[in-house]
């Protein structure tokens, strides 16, 4: 009965407390992408020829998120049902999200951003190949302009 009553104080606080912090950092994320709209980011690699360019330089972003107790139980109740694991998929959201944050900090005074890449990777927690987090890694090519002072 002990064991009963301690997983269901865990389940609870996992969705309580998980909800609560996801809730603050996806409201972060928001925030800061709205600071950081205006430096654009693509996924192609075209330089337009009608600037100088002062500075070339690879600039990446990283995070791991990891997976709270409730997120786990849901997931592990998907994957004897089937479906998509929808608590899964906020995680990832999240952890990409702020791994392109994290890379255009690197580097505040680039004017474009060019070529983005973003790879993800579950971490494993060793029991059952479980999953444990997520890493989120998000590198491109950070172009600086030559200032342009006019007369």
């Amino acid at each position: 009965m002990e064991s009963l009553i301690f997983f269901l104080f865990l389940l609870v606080l996992g969705f309580v407390l998980g909800k609560r912090y996801e809730s603050r950092h996806f409201a972060s994320i928001h925030k800061r992408e709205q600071e950081k709209l205006p430096v654009p980011v693509v996924s192609f690699d075209y330089l337009p020829e009608d600037r100088p360019v002062k500075e070339l330089r690879l600039v990446t972003g990283s995070v791991v998120v990891s997976v709270d107790y409730y997120k786990r139980f849901l997931a592990g109740l998907r994957q004897f049902f089937g479906g998509e694991v929808a608590s899964y998929v906020s995680l990832i959201d999240r952890a990409r999200r702020e791994a392109v944050l994290r890379m255009k900090e690197s580097c505040p005074q680039a004017d474009l951003f060019l070529n983005l890449r973003v790879e993800t990777s579950g971490i494993s927690r060793g029991e059952k190949k479980s999953v444990g987090g997520v890493e989120a890694l998000a590198y491109a090519t950070a172009v600086v302009y030559v200032d342009e002072i006019r007369p």
